[in-house]
């Protein structure tokens, strides 16, 4: 196995009728979700060779997502089965361009139960790369489970990856989930999350004083400032890459795509600047369909991206970004 990655397997529902408000929408298309689920769909069609660490159902619904996840090449030997529980569910309201409600559905959702076994931390130090994400991390017993993962693939010398991956629903208290994160960083050799995030994991509500805080404590930390565009520092100067720009259709899943493809061009050795391109790419042709785990491009249709995009924008590719 090349990437392993441990965490969310979730049920997400799409209106299928754009502009329409959640309350009066009738119609809904059904597709895979959570971040840990789309990064693993995401990084299979980049070509790699990925495996997940989860905990499912016994339930049509959990059914429906192990069936997915193998019908895209994910190796899905070490997704537990726990009677009783049910995956997360999340609906959305499409509003293109800029409005997508969504509601979760997450009171003691299966992801939280998973109860990492000796074979899985096994399975999880056999990769080059492991993936996670700060969900893993607000109950037990998935709290534990995915503290001793990084521990373990940061001993066997494997990239840690830690997604922040805030949502609020679960969690009592927002500094209980910086806390949690703060706990991981020193297995963590990449960071990634949006300007929220950043500021609830370092504590501090500006910016620019998160990011000073966090540089010293990971080898990569990357900021994904939505429309703004992306910035990764790797050293002392940060490189910084504007969005790629097309049609949206739903926004929801652009950080999960981003991440697929910055973490792919990273997989391969690719500098800082190519891995912001990689992303950037992925998660424009994301944003211009619907849905987050189908939406997930192939390598040809992200170098397809990128070439364009340097063609008909040529200022728009990475520089050094202002302090």
């Amino acid at each position: 196995m090349e990437i392993t990655v441990l965490g969310r397997i979730g049920y997400d529902l799409y209106s299928e009728e754009p502009h329409v408000p959640l309350p009066q929408v009738r119609r809904f298309s059904r597709y895979l979700g959570g971040s840990s689920a789309n990064m693993a769909v995401g990084l299979a069609r980049l070509g790699k060779k990925v495996g997940i660490v989860a905990s499912l159902g016994d339930d049509s619904l959990s059914r429906f997502l192990l069936d997915f996840l193998n019908s895209e090449n994910v190796d899905t030997s070490h997704v537990q089965t726990v009677p009783g529980y049910l995956p997360s569910l999340c609906l959305t309201e499409v509003d293109p361009p800029d409005r997508f409600p969504q509601v979760f559905y997450r009171r003691e959702p299966v992801d939280t139960r998973l109860d990492i076994s000796a074979a899985d931390l096994d399975y999880v130090a056999s990769g080059r790369m492991f993936v996670t994400n700060g969900t893993s991390l607000c109950a037990s017993p998935s709290r534990e489970s995915t503290y001793k993962a990084l521990e373990r693939a940061h001993e066997t010398g494997c990239k840690v990856v830690l997604d922040v991956d805030y949502r609020a629903m679960s969690w009592n208290h927002r500094e209980d989930a910086g806390l949690a994160v703060r706990l991981a960083l020193p297995f963590v050799d990449v960071l990634i999350g949006n300007d929220l995030e950043l500021s609830i994991v370092s504590g501090s509500a500006d910016l620019d004083t998160a990011v000073k805080k966090l540089r010293g404590r990971v080898p990569v930390l990357v900021s994904k400032l939505g429309d703004k565009g992306t910035r990764v520092w790797t050293g002392d100067d940060p490189v910084f890459l504007e969005p790629y720009r097309v049609e949206v259709v739903s926004t929801i899943g652009a950080g999960d795509g981003f991440a697929s493809g910055f973490l792919y061009a990273l997989f391969q050795g690719m500098p800082a600047s190519e891995c912001l391109h990689y992303g950037n790419a992925a998660a424009a042709i994301v944003v211009s369909r619907l849905s987050c785990s189908e939406a997930m491009p192939t390598l040809a249709e992200v170098e397809h991206m990128i070439s364009t995009q340097r063609r008909d924008q040529p200022a728009g590719q990475g520089m050094a970004a202002p302090r």
